[in-house]
């Protein structure tokens, strides 16, 4: 398996033109509810394969009831905590037309996402970055990757998968389902200017209760 590009640090932090647009919250980030960090799953849990999170957000996305029973807002995300396999943290999420996450990633937690209704558009980066120490790096040419994800449609993800989910449409919403393990332990937020991605922000469990 060829190896992926690289992100390169930059010497320096690169100064960007203006401030960047202010990160949409994950989930956690607006309930009391976030549930157990990684730290407080019990001990006794069997983590789930990356094979088993597929499986269940793809059950869950074609449970029409459970679809159904997530209110969504004209102009707001919208979620309900569901009970992830094997401890691990899941969400069904509503995508109101034009709403997206921003650039992030979920650090040491791997995961899958199906889309439920309407069509996502994923764009990640092909790039393993470093975990900590740095605040700017410049992206070598080649890592963008870019998919549309239409209902029914989903993916997985390996640790640090850097990425933005967008619902594009103008008129319809979005509905998916995501499960993480282990329950996200923190959540590196990124803006991006150019080839020029830049640490904002990193999220824990408790900045989320």
């Amino acid at each position: 398996m060829s190896s992926l590009p690289s992100a390169v640090p930059t010497a320096a932090p690169v100064p960007l033109p203006g401030p960047p647009a202010a990160p949409v919250p994950h989930p956690p980030a607006l309930g009391p509810s976030a549930g157990p960090s990684a730290e407080s799953a019990p001990a006794s849990a069997v983590a789930p394969t990356l094979a088993e999170l597929m499986d269940f957000v793809r059950g869950a996305a074609r449970d029409e009831a459970l679809i159904a029973s997530l209110p969504l807002d004209p102009e707001d995300r919208t979620w309900v905590r569901l009970d992830g396999p094997g401890g691990s943290e899941a969400w069904l999420i509503g995508w109101p037309p034009g709403t997206g996450t921003g650039w992030h990633d979920h650090a040491e937690s791997f995961g899958a996402f199906t889309t439920a209704a309407g069509v996502l558009k994923e764009h990640s980066l092909a790039v393993r970055l470093p975990t900590d120490g740095w605040r700017t790096l410049e992206l070598t040419e080649g890592v963008d990757r870019s998919r549309a994800l239409a209902t029914g449609q989903g993916r997985a993800f390996g640790q640090n998968h850097v990425h933005e989910v967008l619902n594009e449409s103008e008129n319809v919403h979005a509905v998916s389902v995501h499960a993480y393990y282990p329950p996200l332990p923190r959540i590196r937020r990124f803006s991006r200017t150019g080839a020029v991605l830049r640490l904002e922000q990193t999220e824990r469990p408790q900045d989320w209760q």
